[in-house]
């Protein structure tokens, strides 16, 4: 099976269906958020506080970490912001091709975007703000324009990057996982 790397958009369901996955048995579970958090003390928030690029750099060293410790059967859920880190992509692209003589393992990389609507994204990220704070990188006069905005120039990458794509839009994380 190689490394599954799930990509999309905050609260698209990564995580979830991540850990449906890996619950079928078809490999290892891993939240790159955690791994950021286990690397660094901090939380990923915490980091983006501190500056976007520093941020940045801690996410791209733990996606480094878990593709040059990537086993067969690995299933990763990225943040949601990972197709503004430059650093971050330039490791997948090198990752997905074998003759950049770049690879950080042999494991063959997939990555999957799971695609939800801007709207739907939003939403369940307004009410996830309700109890935790609005992230910080909507932080801004109008953070539902600044998240469609976000969204819609980050779907054009993960779309590019993606091997497959997954329509999340509302599926539980175990129809996912199928």
């Amino acid at each position: 099976m190689g490394i599954i790397l799930l990509i999309g958009p905050k609260h698209s369901g990564k995580t979830s269906a991540g850990r449906a996955l890996a619950e079928t048995g078809r490999g290892h579970f891993t939240d790159l958020d955690e791994v950021i958090e286990t690397r660094t003390g901090k939380s990923p928030r915490a980091l983006f506080l501190e500056g976007s690029g520093i941020f940045k750099k801690a996410e791209a060293e733990a996606l480094a970490s878990l593709l040059e410790g990537g086993t067969e059967n690995t299933i990763i859920a990225a943040g949601g912001g990972l197709a503004d880190n430059g650093e971050a992509l330039a490791l997948l692209a090198k990752q997905k091709n074998p003759d950049s003589g770049g690879r950080l393992s042999g494991s063959v990389i997939t990555a999957v975007y799971l695609e939800v609507s801007a709207e739907t994204a939003w939403e369940r990220i307004r009410r996830a703000a309700e109890t935790g704070g609005m992230p910080p990188f909507l932080d801004t006069p109008n953070p539902g324009e600044t998240h469609r905005l976000l969204h819609t120039r980050r779907a054009k990458t993960y779309r590019a990057i993606a091997d497959i794509i997954i329509d999340a839009e509302n599926k539980c994380p175990g129809e996912i996982a199928a």
